[in-house]
């Protein structure tokens, strides 16, 4: 299939002038779902002209279908490390692309503010329990900020099992790097992440967060989705990435993953400094290194 504009179809979705209540439930496939996508990286984007492209959007990032009821509801929770010029490319990317979707969501970028190493697992945690104070989201997909998703068929909502979504990514030849691989793009049920206790704390400056998760799923037996290879297709941006490279299999699982029940959601110690809605975006700025042994402080 020919690959398609992103923004392509979007000035169709228009208001009805009807009342909330009496709106039609969106049907089970969105009419504005083309296939493969073409992933454009305009120069000198802003996010004024982001968000200008994108005049449905309302502040903190938050859309709804505004001509249906939509049963999907999916907070993307992006940490992030100051690479500005990759969070631009992806907003000026993934609104549209969602709203192809015909979903309700809002996007979440958790800024770590100190100068310690990045701790991706950690800004999971802190974005996912933010997301989750605002609203009852049913899906909460993690997201990468150097990830660009290239068909729209690869729908941002949860299936019964947590799902790793970024399958096939370009700088990996389109394929796994190594078996067991979960880095990039992953999602699942709020019920499932708080069963297996999030992400673990203690990973910085490295991915290995990755293979703990998967020890923590089949610690509790859950199974693992993926989606077809072909519609799981990514473009990473290029630029700085505060993880380590990830395309090598990783040597030995530590130990630690043995104390995912004491290490994650329920240990995640933080302080909230700001929260602020951007035009396109929740920014969740927060100081990672402030510990509570009770579990998250919120506010």
């Amino acid at each position: 299939m020919p690959a398609g504009d992103v923004y392509s179809n979007l000035s169709q979705i228009r208001p009805l002038d009807l009342s909330e209540e009496d709106l039609p439930s969106c049907p089970v496939i969105s009419p504005y779902i083309n296939g493969p996508l073409k992933v454009l990286s305009p120069e000198n984007l802003t996010l004024e002209q982001v968000a200008e492209k994108n005049p449905l959007v309302e502040p903190g990032g938050h859309y709804r279908p505004p001509d249906c009821w939509t049963r999907h509801h999916t907070a993307v929770v992006v940490p992030y490390s100051g690479q500005a010029q990759q969070l631009q490319q992806l907003l000026f990317h993934l609104h549209p692309f969602l709203q192809r979707q015909q979903l309700h969501y809002a996007i979440y970028v958790v800024s770590q503010v100190n100068n310690t190493a990045f701790n991706r697992g950690k800004l999971r945690n802190v974005g996912f329990w933010e997301a989750m104070q605002e609203e009852d989201w049913d899906c909460v997909f993690f997201h990468d900020v150097n990830l660009l998703p290239e068909d729209d068929r690869n729908l941002y909502v949860c299936d019964i099992f947590p799902t790793h979504v970024s399958v096939a990514i370009d700088k990996f030849n389109y394929k796994l790097p190594y078996r067991g691989y979960l880095g990039g793009v992953f999602a699942l049920r709020p019920i499932h992440y708080l069963r297996i206790n999030g992400f673990p704390n203690t990973y910085w400056s490295w991915a290995r967060e990755d293979e703990d998760i998967a020890a923590r799923l089949k610690l509790n037996g859950m199974l693992l989705s993926r989606p077809h290879l072909l519609f799981g297709r990514y473009h990473m941006l290029e630029g700085e990435d505060p993880s380590r490279e990830r395309s090598q299999s990783p040597g030995p699982v530590a130990p630690g993953h043995r104390l995912w029940r004491h290490n994650g959601m329920n240990s995640v110690g933080y302080r909230l400094l700001s929260k602020d809605l951007q035009p396109l975006y929740t920014n969740l700025s927060v100081d990672i290194n402030f510990f509570t042994p009770e579990g998250p402080e919120p506010r």
